[in-house]
This record gives C-alpha cells, structure tokens and sequence, in this order.
C-alpha cells in the first residue's frame, strides 16, 4: 500500500468495541476487514487503531527536571513523579490510565503532570490481577474483569498514601483518560477529599450518585465519541441540579483519546493542547 490508509470513526468504533466487551481477534479483524473493503488494508489499519509504544514520550524518562520513582502501598503499584528542585510539599494529581493499563504513556502524563508543579501518583489498578501485562490486548482484556466498585476503593487508597507523603499537601486532585475518566467520574461521587478531577471522554457515573460529588470537576469530551457522548446531557443536568461546580467542554471534530498522543489514528495535537491547557488551569484553581 502506497497511500497511508483513511481511519473513519466505524473503524474505530470496531476497535473500541474489541476488549473488553468482545475479546475474540478473528471476529475483531473479520468487522475491520468488512470495513475497509480488504484484508491487506484492515492488516494496514489495525496498529494504526492500538497505541504505539515505540512513540517517544513528550517528557522523557531521564528528564533532570523530574524525579520519578516506582512505589508500592498497600497491595498496589504505581508511579510517582515530581518536581526535582522543588522541597516543598505540593498539590497531588492521580492520574487514572486508559483501559491498557499503567503503561509508558501514562507514566508520560504523569511527568507532564509534575512539570506543571504538581506531585502525580498513577497508580497501576490491574495491581490485583499482577500487574500491568507488556500486551496491550491482554491488558484491556483484564480492564474488564476489574471490579468497579474496588477500583474506586484503590483510587480512594491511592489518595490516602499520596497525602501521608511527606513531599505532597493535603488537597489532591485526580485526572483520568478513557476508562479512567469514567474512574474519575465515579470516584467523585464517592471521594470526600477528591478536591478537583479532570474526566477525559470518560463514562458518567450513576446518576443518582452526582449529589455526592465534592470535587469540581472539568469534564473533555470528543466531538465524534458516539457512545460516551450519549450521557452528556443527563450528567450536566444532574451536575446543574445538585449545584455542583463543573465545566463541560466538547472539542468538535476530534476522536475518543484525541489527547493519546501514541495513537496515530486518534490523536488531534490541538485539541489535546487545548484541553491540556484547560486541564492544568483546572488544577491550578482548585487545589489549593
């Protein structure tokens, strides 16, 4: 193939439809190959869908401005990244991976995150299933079998230790992508301390729980993203209703993950700047 193939928002449905919802790979490909009219071009999309490890991170791993440390507390994993010239105690960040798990690119996000003058934690929630797996398919696969209501325990769990810190304030905030904007949205609604969270096109949460959201909450959302789109309207009325303090902000034209920058077929630089910008102004405001 000469011409770099067109993705169209099917096809990404197709992908996104994949795992966890139905992890059978021939079926998977059989769905592509329909959509894009032969075998060799679906064979051409396919990595296109997945992320690409082999991307260069935006703030590398050996960056002298950031310390960044693997930790372990209380049966989970996670990755810690901060300032390295700054001693004082700063405001946290979670930041919640996608459904592929705590990998390279979150690890990333949260080294952007401590650039930006906050203490991030991600936290690796497939902890209680060994750990995140090299294999993104296998990683999405055991998303899936993760309890919801555990990973919002371990989201709160998270937070605890962040704040027992001697280098972290007692105000955090959380920031979640795909599946762990859904967590962000979902972990508000329980949290007592979350004081600020940044849902990227994540799922809402039951409504009939947003009354017990604390935290003010700036939700990114992508134009084309169908599916999660659906719930928008019900979750601002019901975050108008409880008098929650809340943005919504939908970037048009955009694809679900528009801001992975690993993923060729999703990423939109604007927007994900954009957002980013609007993400850390956020942070800035809230945790205080």
């Amino acid at each position: 193939m000469s011409e770099k193939p067109v993705i169209t928002q099917a096809m990404i449905d197709a992908y996104d439809d994949f795992t966890p919802r139905n992890p059978d790979r021939r079926a998977f490909m059989e769905r592509l190959t329909a959509l894009c009219g032969s075998a060799a071009v679906a064979v051409a999309v396919a990595p296109l869908l997945a992320a690409s490890p082999a991307k260069a991170a935006i703030v590398p791993e050996d960056d002298a401005r950031i310390t960044g440390t693997d930790v372990s507390y209380g049966g989970l994993k996670g990755y810690v990244a901060r300032p390295a010239t700054i001693s004082a105690a700063l405001p946290g960040v979670i930041v919640i991976h996608e459904n592929r798990g705590l990998n390279a690119h979150t690890r990333d996000v949260a080294r952007r995150i401590a650039l930006e003058g906050f203490v991030a934690l991600a936290p690796d929630f497939l902890s209680p299933k060994g750990g995140t797996p090299a294999n993104e398919d296998e990683a999405r696969n055991l998303i899936g079998q993760l309890d919801p209501a555990q990973n919002v325990a371990n989201a709160e769990a998270s937070l605890e230790w962040l704040e027992s810190q001697g280098f972290a304030r007692q105000t955090t905030g959380a920031v979640g992508f795909c599946w762990g904007g859904g967590l962000v949205n979902r972990f508000a609604t329980k949290s007592a301390k979350l004081k600020a969270g940044v849902a990227y096109y994540g799922a809402q949460p039951p409504l009939e729980d947003v009354p017990g959201i604390k935290a003010a909450l700036l939700l990114h959302y992508a134009g084309q993203d169908e599916r999660i789109n659906a719930g928008i309207e019900a979750y601002r009325a019901a975050l108008t209703a409880a008098g929650k303090t809340f943005d919504i902000e939908v970037y048009e034209g955009v694809q679900h993950a528009f801001n992975n920058d690993t993923s060729e077929a999703r990423y939109n630089k604007a927007a994900a700047d954009l957002a980013w910008g609007r993400t850390v102004g956020w942070f800035k405001k809230y945790l205080v």
